[in-house]
């Protein structure tokens, strides 16, 4: 099928200046790029000067547990809309794959957050998860392997070194993955069973990237001031102890280092800012290619025992009753919320669990004044009504400062790490995050338009070496997406929907265009994307 694009202001995607041409595709590959085409086409769309580009790509993705559902497209709509047509998926240490057939340990991967409910199956391996999702997906994925994940599959969660035996059946894991295509690996050294991983265990996962010539993308131990991570309160702040940490496995190396999601949780983070990016600096200088990426929030995503000891957790309710125990909670939380420069009402209750609906989108603070209580006895309530296991938004993360800052950094890539929750409030990343940093552009907040949309399109086909993606150019799949800058300009965000977004395609398919979606095409749009350095 061809299909001709008149008239568009084209940022192809290297960061050059827009012009104005033609498009051409031809089933799923972009054809000709010039003024003036008058080649015949099955569909002719006059866009009348709008803008298009590549297809945006989520460079920081857990869309792989989702593209595997019996029915993906819920899970890929809001990211769909805005103008996103790649993902690069298992961040965070916390892979789909990793795993061999038979493990007894599958029951343990996804980090406690993602899991096997309602999927086609279980693929362990990078090879079996590209058939089974290639043409079965919205949108195209290219899949990291998670140390999480593997690790997890070689000796379990517990808070133990492995074995050496243990430790090679994991390595082995790993590197099966980025022969059999795996973009890279990933660390989630805040979660389990990362967290329990040395420093020199790490260092052998990195030396496995730097061999096939892969990105690592670290989620680093801490990122906050104070943390659980570190046992001293005082000293060199938390987040710097990770990052030097970062620095020890990667210095000299000439690896690939993807810092992710750069945050600051808590205002006592913020002054941390500066030194990050001289590390950063300091590192490229010795020879190691770091960038980092983020997302256009102020908020993110976590638990609700995020400040609630682990030692309380584990006590009976009875325990939990006595007078000295709550004082020393209390004191403990006190001092927690002080570090790290948040309170309960910076903690916004996103899910509890089913009839506790009226909590969502209320802060702590504001349901204790409802309840007539104190700000910590109506957050006790909360966990234990959700058996510890909520979600909330809470921040602050960054600023609008940081991010308009980090917007101008060359070495900053974008992302939305979000994805689409079964109950409750949703992340806002889902709905507006790419059209956020668009808007920014526009208003003159965030970079030129040309490197915005470098940063979500060409850049990170580079960085994550997406073959034939990322740019407008011929011969590279047909992923365009379709913007009108005045709507993005003038455009309200945080409405939980997107905005300025009028088409997109993916490999050639028109799958959504002036608000609707091709349901029907979106069952088999999407490709895997095997990486093969």
């Amino acid at each position: 099928m061809k299909q001709l694009l008149k008239n568009a202001k084209i940022y192809d995607g290297t960061g050059s200046e827009p012009y104005l041409s033609d498009i051409l595709l031809e089933d799923e590959r972009i054809v000709r790029i010039a003024e003036g085409i008058e080649e015949p086409a099955d569909r002719v769309i006059d866009l009348k000067g709008k803008s298009v580009s590549s297809g945006f790509i989520d460079g920081h993705s857990h869309n792989d547990w989702f593209a595997i559902k019996k029915d993906p497209l819920p899970y890929f709509q809001p990211f769909l809309m805005q103008g996103i047509t790649t993902f690069v998926t298992g961040n965070c240490g916390i892979s789909e794959i990793g795993f061999e057939k038979g493990n007894p340990y599958t029951d343990k991967l996804g980090g406690g957050i993602f899991g096997f409910e309602n999927t086609t199956g279980q693929y362990g391996t990078a090879e079996e998860y590209f058939q089974a999702t290639d043409r079965n997906m919205p949108c195209n994925m290219a899949v990291l392997a998670g140390h999480c994940s593997a690790r997890a599959a070689a000796g379990g969660i517990e808070n133990r070194p492995l074995t050496p035996e243990e430790e090679k059946k994991m390595l082995d894991i790993l590197e099966k993955a980025l022969q059999q295509g795996a973009a890279g690996l990933s660390l989630g050294l805040m979660y389990k069973p990362g967290l329990y991983a040395d420093t020199e265990e790490i260092r052998k996962v990195a030396q496995l990237c730097v061999k096939y010539n892969k990105p690592l993308t670290v989620h680093p131990r801490a990122e906050s001031k104070v943390s659980m991570a570190y046992p001293q309160l005082f000293g060199r702040s938390h987040l710097l102890r990770a990052v030097d940490e970062l620095v020890e496995i990667s210095k000299g190396t000439g690896l690939k280092l993807q810092y992710s999601h750069a945050i600051f949780v808590g205002r006592r983070s913020i002054g941390d800012k500066d030194e990050l990016l001289k590390i950063f600096e300091q590192l490229r200088a010795d020879g190691v290619d770091v960038m980092f990426d983020i997302y256009n929030e102020c908020l993110g995503v976590s638990v609700i025992t995020v400040i609630l000891p682990a030692w309380y957790q584990g006590m009976t309710e009875e325990e939990r009753k006595k007078p000295f125990n709550r004082l020393k909670l209390a004191a403990l939380v006190k001092a927690s919320s002080r570090l790290l420069g948040f309170g309960f009402k910076d903690i916004q209750i996103a899910y509890i669990g089913p009839g506790y609906e009226k909590y969502e989108g209320k802060t702590v603070h504001q349901i204790a004044k409802e309840e007539g209580c104190s700000d910590l006895k109506a957050y006790l309530m909360l966990c234990e009504k959700s058996n510890f296991l909520g979600r909330v938004n809470m921040g602050p993360y960054s600023t609008p400062e940081i991010i308009s800052e980090f917007e101008h950094n060359e070495h900053c890539l974008y992302m939305t790490d979000a994805w689409v929750e079964e109950h409750g409030i949703q992340n806002p990343a889902i709905y507006d995050c790419y059209p956020k940093f668009l808007r920014d552009s526009l208003r003159g907040t965030g970079d030129t338009m040309p490197n915005t949309i470098r940063r979500m399109t060409g850049a990170l086909a580079d960085r994550f070496m997406l073959q034939d993606r990322g740019y407008l150019k011929e011969g590279y799949y047909a992923d365009l997406t379709v913007f009108d800058e005045e709507a993005l300009r003038n455009g309200i965000p945080d409405r939980e929907q997107p905005f300025g977004i009028e088409k997109v395609f993916i490999n050639g398919s028109l799958v959504y265009s002036d608000g609707l979606l091709d349901q029907d095409a979106l069952r088999t749009t999407g490709h895997a994307i095997p990486v093969f350095s």
